[in-house]
């Protein structure tokens, strides 16, 4: 990678809000970036950097990856490593970097899970990949069943305590997972800072207690997926484009996925977005946060107007009663 001219837009912090991690003290902007897909080899690397440049550039201090983000495994973090090197290293100590580790990573019984063993071997591997000394954010990727959850979060608690990272995390845990997991935490004396699940307009399944416990337990909560994989945008109201997701065989959206009680579903919100002069990507973000307790929104983006326009979504009017209602009303009507 060709050496860097990069210097970060010195207004940077006056273009993002940034929200309370729980009752930590740490910090993170309202749109964070996660880097999957778009970072791995199907994309260009110089796409890959000029979104993570323009992202710094418009405050977004947080890149949150995956021990397997790609394709292949490991490769987002390859990317991001050689652009961190080149571009970002004065900048370490303005930058929240996260990775986790749960889910198949490396062939044989040692590499997946939540055993001791897998987890601090991954975040070992993902610290070299991305040639880092630590990240701040380490998370436990999945619930595992098979494994004691005293060993997991007893595997972060080593993490933390031994500088491979500063704080701890958990992914897509239920209420109860999330509620034993922290009490064990708790524990040891390593809390764990923050929950990252799946939510947005068609998966809603974190009302159903888990934004609860995460308050009683003051963790964070930062969202994968607010736009169901490209469901919430435009893009597939008048077929599948070739390079989308659902055109390139991605196995987070299938073709089926995108039947017709999906697309009236989309068209109708599109209008409620219109109404509100947003894109609909832009209001389902927006959505997401009218909640306090949502810390953060995890976007994925494959170009600067993209990123641009989910930053964007932040430009906004609070949610009225009425939108509120018709936003229900339309989702109520797919369900």
């Amino acid at each position: 990678m060709s050496l860097s001219s990069y210097v970060a837009a010195p207004d940077r912090y006056h273009q993002m809000s940034y929200r309370r991690c729980g009752a930590s003290g740490l910090m993170l902007p309202e749109v964070s970036l996660g880097l999957w897909q778009n970072f791995g080899d199907l994309h260009p690397g110089g796409t890959q950097r000029a979104v993570l440049r323009e992202a710094f550039d418009r405050g977004v201090t947080h890149f949150d990856l995956a021990n397997n983000n790609g394709p292949p495994y490991g490769q987002a973090e390859l990317n991001f490593g050689r652009i961190f090197a080149a571009d970002f290293k004065p900048y370490r100590d303005e930058l929240i970097i996260s990775s986790k580790a749960g889910y198949d990573m490396w062939p044989g019984p040692y590499g997946e899970g939540g055993s001791r063993k897998y987890l601090i071997a991954s975040c070992d591997q993902s610290l070299k990949r991305m040639g880092l000394d630590y990240v701040d954010i380490f998370y436990s990727h999945r619930f595992d069943p098979d494994t004691p959850l005293e060993e997991t979060i007893g595997a972060l608690d080593q993490i933390v305590r031994s500088g491979r990272a500063l704080y701890a995390g958990i992914s897509s845990y239920d209420p109860e997972q999330t509620t034993r997991a922290a009490a064990i935490a708790d524990r040891l004396g390593t809390p764990i800072l923050i929950h990252q699940p799946r939510y947005n307009m068609f998966d809603r399944w974190i009302e159903d207690g888990l934004v609860d416990t995460c308050e009683q337990q003051g963790m964070g909560i930062i969202c994968f997926s607010p736009l169901a994989q490209g469901l919430l945008t435009s893009k597939y109201l008048h077929g599948i484009p070739e390079g989308s997701r659902a055109g390139m065989g991605s196995r987070s959206l299938a073709p089926d996925q995108i039947d017709r009680s999906t697309l009236e579903t989309v068209a109708a919100l599109t209008e409620v977005a219109k109404d509100r002069d947003q894109t609909l990507a832009q209001m389902a973000i927006a959505w997401i946060l009218r909640d306090p307790r949502i810390t953060s929104v995890l976007v994925g983006a494959s170009s600067i107007t993209q990123l641009d326009s989910d930053i964007d979504a932040l430009n906004t009017n609070p949610f009225t009663e009425e939108e509120l209602v018709r936003i229900e009303t339309v989702l109520a009507e797919r369900r």
